[in-house]
């Protein structure tokens, strides 16, 4: 079977009879597979820059569930954070890493994993000069490169935000996640409307 890239493998095979939270950690890495964030958002198309994609979007949703407070939505976050290490791990072991330094190299991502998605709550939470800052610094990208990233990346947080906003955590909770659709032309847009 032919896998450019083995970050996102494997999710489609068991769907049908995965838990709630394992449908929706597979929605979002369904969505961060969309091409256009490779394209028109000028992510590389690399483990790092799908790595970015995948952790901004499991970002939204913790966020959203975050806000709400309610154990159901702790429970939730918790079991998706599980998920998000169970996937890098596959990752290592996909790309060669040998199983007797997994649990090293596991154990330095996921503090680098927490730490990512604590900085993306703080800068956002700050207002979009940070946030694009730090979006500009993860990516695997130089200079302006990076920077216009970074921009295109925090609109569409933004508005991937105001969706998530709307859906209700019992609905996240059974796996269901509505992102919103993203062309190549609605980066300008998004771009545009976000824009300070």
């Amino acid at each position: 079977m032919d896998r450019p890239l083995h970050l996102f493998a494997g999710w489609q095979q068991w769907r049908r009879k995965a838990t709630g939270a394992q449908k929706l950690y597979g929605a979002i890495v369904a969505q961060t597979r969309l091409p256009v964030f490779y394209q028109a958002f000028g992510v590389p198309d690399t483990l790092d820059g799908r790595f970015v994609v995948l952790s901004l979007h499991l970002f939204a949703v913790l966020h959203r569930l975050r806000r709400e407070g309610a154990s159901q939505a702790v429970d939730l976050s918790q079991q998706l954070v599980d998920l998000f290490a169970q996937d890098i791990e596959t990752v290592l072991r996909e790309t060669g890493v040998g199983d007797l330094s997994v649990p090293k190299k596991m154990r330095a991502l996921a503090a680098k994993s927490a730490n990512l998605l604590q900085s993306y709550e703080v800068s956002f939470t700050a207002g979009d000069t940070a946030f694009v800052a730090v979006l500009a610094g993860v990516l695997p990208l130089d200079g302006e490169a990076a920077e216009d990233a970074g921009k295109s990346l925090a609109s569409y947080v933004k508005y991937v935000m105001e969706q998530l906003d709307a859906q209700r955590v019992p609905i996240l909770s059974a796996g269901k996640v509505e992102f919103p659709v993203i062309s190549e032309e609605s980066v300008i847009l998004l771009r545009d409307r976000y824009d300070d």
